[in-house]
């Protein structure tokens, strides 16, 4: 989950990887379109945090998904929720 949330106007999203992967993180909003792209990058294995500074987006609720491609082959996918109150 990220943190801190309800936020403003940046919050922190953290995630960890058991193998090395191929991660993209995107942000949504409430009628699904895509805002932004925050990473589309290959990471080691451990503990990662990406940073989101949502200042140019109006109050509301959004969605991040994270869906990460191991070397192994293994595939995950994770959507949250996170609030920006202005």
């Amino acid at each position: 989950q990220n943190f801190p949330n309800p936020f403003n106007p940046a919050t922190t999203i953290n995630f960890a990887l058991p193998t090395d992967s191929k991660v993209v993180v995107s942000v949504f909003n409430s009628l699904g379109q895509q805002v932004t792209q925050l990473t589309n990058e290959n990471y080691s294995a451990g503990y990662h945090e990406l940073n989101f500074n949502a200042s140019a987006l109006s109050s509301g609720v959004y969605f991040y998904s994270i869906e990460a491609t191991g070397v192994d082959g293994a595939k995950f996918v994770s959507t949250r929720k996170m609030m920006l109150m202005k």
